[in-house]
């Protein structure tokens, strides 16, 4: 059993502590409000991912300056991030909202027979979406999993959502929460080695545990929006509370980060 000092305790430290740093409520809103649009769990995996490499990337370059630098974030400093990250999460929630407003009413170009024209519609009861209440209970499985639809094969799907991507709002949002106190423990760790590498190391493990925790938390997270989505008033409610949860925890953070302390 090696010793508490020893480098491999303190990287098992690291990957531990980055599996439960991924589980933070903050973190959990900002992902969920995020993965609310996503109806595919698999693919949804990827926006855990995107944050959780956001979040590393400001912790190693955080680690860094403090390792071979001495340079160290104030108190007060971190305490204004923190601040930032309510803010975020407040217009996270927003979004939801907006983004629900803007995929309920549209429009469409046609060109049919006659001259081409244009109309606006919902999609919320319209009969292209209407398949999804309709799909047969054997491919239910699939579809909460991998978003197939009728006429779409099963596997294929399940290839296309395993298929790697970077989502790009999810990493800044992931960069911002690193910034965040939430991180003082690990830069207090890395204050105490006396090796720089073994520091790094530490980070990189760190930043893989919540990488891989997020992600894998996040197909649980996508899971209520990808059974309601054969109802799609029920998506849309389930949308809507997603959306109010994320903007008061952001004003309660904000308060906690601006006010309490």
């Amino acid at each position: 059993m090696p010793e508490l000092t020893s480098p491999l305790a303190i990287l098992l430290l690291g990957l531990l502590l980055g599996v439960k740093h991924a589980f933070d409520p903050d973190h959990l809103v900002a992902v969920t409000t995020i993965v609310s649009a996503y109806r595919n769990p698999l693919k949804a995996i990827w926006i855990g991912v995107s944050w959780g490499l956001g979040h590393t990337t400001t912790l190693l370059l955080m680690g860094v300056l403090l390792l071979f630098v001495k340079i160290t974030m104030p108190e007060r400093i971190a305490h204004l991030f923190e601040f930032l990250v309510g803010v975020v999460l407040v217009i996270l929630g927003i979004q939801v909202f907006w983004s629900l407003r803007r995929s309920r009413v549209h429009f469409h170009p046609h060109s049919d027979d006659s001259q081409p024209h244009t109309h606006f519609h919902s999609h919320v009861e319209s009969p292209s979406h209407a398949h999804h209440r309709r799909l047969g209970w054997s491919n239910l499985g699939y579809f909460l999993i991998a978003g197939v639809i009728p006429g779409e094969h099963p596997q294929t799907a399940l290839r296309g959502s395993l298929k790697p991507f970077l989502r790009l709002k999810s990493y800044v949002v992931g960069t911002i929460h690193g910034l965040a106190g939430s991180a003082a423990l690990m830069l207090l760790v890395l204050a105490s080695l006396e090796s720089r590498w073994l520091g790094v190391w530490y980070i990189l493990l760190f930043g893989l545990g919540s990488v891989v925790s997020m992600g894998l938390v996040t197909i649980l997270l996508a899971l209520p929006f990808s059974v309601s989505a054969r109802l799609p008033r029920l998506n849309r409610m389930i949308q809507y509370a997603a959306g109010v949860f994320g903007i008061l925890f952001g004003i309660l953070f904000m308060y906690q980060a601006g006010l309490v302390r």
